[in-house]
């Protein structure tokens, strides 16, 4: 079941996601990082070895009509790039300011024609490419939603016109794939950056209306998964969060993005949801991207404290501090939420997957769904799986095997 995927950002995200993808995919190193890659593939199909990178995007005068083998040189100078990416080239993509204020050339199609025509050339790249799953890892953009259709299509026909602005260019991609979806073949987008998107009713109704899948919002892959999971600890035992505090600084271009203070914001909303979800009330709290140095480059560096009332009123605190390498991070994940986007597609879902959403996102889809914690997200992806027979099997020691296990010591009982 060959996996076609197109990258919209061929960022440090984009360009990790390929090289990783090609050195598994080669057999030079194990899958660790992608959730059901390793010690084996646990997926039935599609295989890690059917993905494929067949289209890439980006507005970067650095990057655009380079090949991804030649990008990812200048991100890896000391590793050994895989030939294969050499087989695709950089599309210059619609551009409409979403890099204002960072230090690099960019330009898009929309300056050269307009943007209607811009989407078609976009769609009839795909067209070429055969694309099943687009994946959005362009910078953090702020977004409320689109809200209602027929503004967005207007505002594509007015060049980008968007509520005394610029049109988000998020939301212009997401126009052509669902474009591409009417006039060539069903498409999953995933939106890995924090805009609104599958959480929005008009894009989610968008894709059903075109047998199509958003997934989204916003990659979850570094501390927000893990203050979730030490929420719920908390939770199931409960105990009285008194207080969370969480920051991460990094030094690569997203961090550099997030000091404009709405890019800051949407990424705040994101993280901060999880709170009130996972506790049921509201704990006081600071969770957000604080601060960009440039010498931490892409290894952010995290601190959280979450102080809480136990039994007989003890009052306890958990004090985490961690270095995360941002981008492997999320690209791993990618991985699979590519297979699985992939999965949806061929069992006819469409609109959007809580139980994907869940497990990858930090502001999962559809409007007014709960953020939880991943533990409990991985066994609605477990159960999501076993529904759709995608599973080898059971990866690891689930819920599921458990309950294999108890019913065999209850025979021998």
């Amino acid at each position: 079941m060959e996996v076609r995927v197109a990258i919209l950002g061929q960022g440090y995200v984009g360009t990790t996601l390929a090289v990783g993808l090609e050195r598994i995919k080669a057999g030079e190193i194990p899958a660790w990082g992608v959730p059901f890659g390793f010690p084996k593939d646990f997926l039935r199909e599609p295989k890690l070895t059917d993905i494929k990178i067949v289209h890439s995007i980006d507005v970067d005068e650095a990057k655009v009509g380079k090949t991804l083998y030649e990008v990812a040189q200048q991100y890896f100078p000391n590793l050994r790039i895989p030939e294969t990416l050499k087989e695709v080239r950089v599309s210059r993509g619609i551009h409409l300011g979403s890099t204002r204020g960072l230090p690099l050339k960019a330009r898009g199609l929309e300056e050269e024609t307009s943007l209607q025509d811009a989407v078609e050339r976009i769609v009839s790249e795909w067209e070429k490419a055969k694309v099943d799953v687009i994946v959005n890892v362009i910078t953090t953009e702020k977004g409320p939603g689109i809200g209602n259709w027929e503004k967005l299509v207007e505002a594509i026909k007015k060049g980008g016109e968007w509520e005394g602005g610029k049109l988000p260019a998020t939301y212009a991609y997401y126009y052509a794939a669902m474009l591409y979806a009417e006039t060539v073949k069903p498409v999953a987008f995933a939106n890995a950056i924090p805009i609104t998107l599958a959480r929005d009713e008009a894009a989610v109704n968008a894709a059903a209306q075109r047998n199509s899948i958003v997934l989204g919002d916003d990659g979850a892959s570094g501390a927000t998964p893990l203050t979730s999971d030490l929420l719920e600890h908390l939770a199931e035992r409960n105990r009285y969060v008194k207080g969370v505090v969480q920051f991460n600084i990094g030094g690569n271009l997203d961090f550099l993005a997030l000091l404009d203070p709405e890019r800051n914001k949407a990424k705040e909303t994101t993280k901060s949801s999880i709170v009130k979800d996972i506790l049921g009330y509201d704990a006081p709290h600071f969770i957000k991207p604080t601060g960009y140095l440039e010498p931490l480059g892409d290894k952010k560096f995290v601190s959280m404290h979450i102080e809480y009332i136990s039994f007989n009123g003890a009052v306890d605190e958990m004090i985490v501090n961690v270095r995360i390498n941002d981008s492997p991070a999320l690209a791993g994940l990618l991985v699979d939420v590519i297979r699985t986007a992939k999965i949806a597609l061929e069992h006819g879902e469409k609109g959007t997957i809580y139980e994907i959403n869940a497990f990858f996102m930090k502001n999962p889809g559809p409007a007014g769904a709960k953020s939880i914690s991943r533990i409990v997200a991985y066994q609605l992806l477990i159960d999501w799986l076993l529904r759709h027979e995608a599973l080898e099997k059971i990866p690891r020691y689930s819920v599921h095997t458990f309950i294999e296990d108890l019913a065999r010591l209850r025979k021998l009982a």
